[in-house]
């Protein structure tokens, strides 16, 4: 999850810019948004390491006294927005690390403006910080995360076999992980090569338990 471990893309750039542009960002709060596996938690965590920040997920976030969460930090990250949370909560949260000079990162899967949020106070502000979008990987980017995956395993793979997966597999890095993951257990189990038909074989059984 560091830096070097992230693969810059078309569909990631932008957020990734924002996270290097950081600490000059204009509000307190700043929104990555995409869909299940594009690399939200990622950059969240490069900037978690630039920053110093805690991290907590949205949906446990219960309790009203904001210290109790952050303590004496200046950076927080909030994961998997929107949630069932506590508004007022969220509001005195945001408050407090903008009165602290800092920031909040927050990761959803849909922009700002979608988010079904009662308390106008919170509704303002979380409306007008800056949200980015990370796209769907195209196949550019996936064969990439896909080459890598498999070399931080060594595991050696041919071209023709991440060409094959590229064109079946679904398109998100989770998905890239999951097979990566997959490929070199059944490989190192059964001592084989990492060839078509064991990738034939990891995406049908992909397939099955997602079904």
């Amino acid at each position: 999850m560091g830096r070097d471990e992230f693969v810059k893309a078309p569909c990631n750039e932008n957020a990734l810019l924002w996270i290097e542009r950081w600490p000059d960002w204009p509000a307190t709060g700043l929104a990555l948004y995409g869909s299940p596996g594009c690399g939200k938690t990622h950059l969240a965590e490069i900037w978690r390491e630039r920053s110093a920040a805690r991290s907590i997920e949205a949906a446990a976030m219960t309790v009203h006294n904001p210290l109790e969460l952050i303590s004496d930090a200046k950076a927080l990250v909030v994961e998997n927005l929107p949630a069932d949370v506590p508004e007022q909560a969220l509001l005195h949260l945001y408050n407090l690390i903008g009165e602290r000079g800092g920031h909040i990162l927050f990761t959803a899967l849909e922009p700002p403006a979608r988010y079904d949020i009662r308390l106008a106070d919170l509704q303002s502000r979380i409306r007008a910080m800056p949200a980015v979008a990370i796209a769907d990987p195209d196949d550019a980017a996936l064969g990439a995360v896909m080459r890598k995956l498999f070399a931080d395993r060594q595991l050696p793979v041919s071209e023709d076999v991440v060409q094959f997966l590229l064109a079946r597999m679904e398109r998100s890095f989770l998905a890239a992980r999951m097979i990566a993951r997959e490929i070199d257990r059944v490989a190192l189990a059964e001592r084989r090569h990492v060839t078509i038909p064991l990738a034939k074989i990891i995406l049908s059984m992909m397939d099955a338990s997602a079904g």
